[in-house]
């Protein structure tokens, strides 16, 4: 039986969207292709007719997972003054619920460190992610100049990020909510007071 090309490519992205999720949750190398097959109501046989091999679907689910980040912090800071909106995502990403949902949330610490070790090509698509939610980060930041801005991005999103390995490591227990109130109110500390030491120096020169 022949499908649409239209069928098709709604196939293809089911499978990238359960992929994303099931990935995020188990690591990467923590599901077969079988298993991701069969939770997007597929057989393994039919796997070859949407993706190449296994590396080109994990690279695929691995951009959908950015992707879905990114257009969370766009709603979420939709409506919010340019000031705002980065301690709005810090809020929003240091919590207990992203904390317990890793199948829903960032890729970041939940892959990161397996990406470190997978092939370049993998890797290379990773950080072309990486750098887009840096330059958006970037653009949370408007007090700044354009180079200062993305180096404070860059530390506010490794800050973020090692915060929300670690208070899942942790667990849901009383060590985890104090991981995640220390690296929160780190992170919002740096954006504050980027501004005052940027002005400061500009006022000494």
């Amino acid at each position: 039986m022949r499908y649409s090309r239209e069928h098709k490519q709604e196939t293809h992205d089911r499978i990238v969207k359960k992929a994303s999720v099931r990935l995020r949750e188990k690591g990467a190398h923590g599901i077969g292709v079988a298993d991701l097959m069969k939770e997007a109501g597929l057989t393994h046989g039919g796997f070859y007719a949407h993706f190449d091999s296994r590396e080109a679907l994990v690279i695929e689910a691995f951009a959908y997972a950015m992707d879905r980040s990114m257009d969370h912090w766009r709603k979420l800071t939709g409506e919010a003054v340019p000031e705002k909106r980065l301690a709005l995502v810090m809020e929003s990403y240091l919590s207990a619920l992203h904390r317990d949902n890793p199948g829903h949330g960032c890729s970041i610490p939940a892959l990161g460190a397996e990406i470190a070790r997978e092939s370049p090509k993998t890797r290379k698509a990773f950080a072309g992610k990486l750098d887009e939610m840096i330059e958006m980060m970037t653009d949370y930041i408007p007090n700044l100049p354009r180079k200062a801005a993305r180096k404070q991005a860059i530390a506010t999103l490794a800050t973020m990020a090692g915060t929300m390995l670690l208070a899942r490591i942790a667990g849901s227990s009383e060590l985890s909510d104090e991981v995640l109130k220390a690296g929160k109110d780190s992170a919002l500390d740096g954006v504050k007071r980027e501004p005052k030491v940027a002005v400061k120096k500009a006022k000494q020169n």
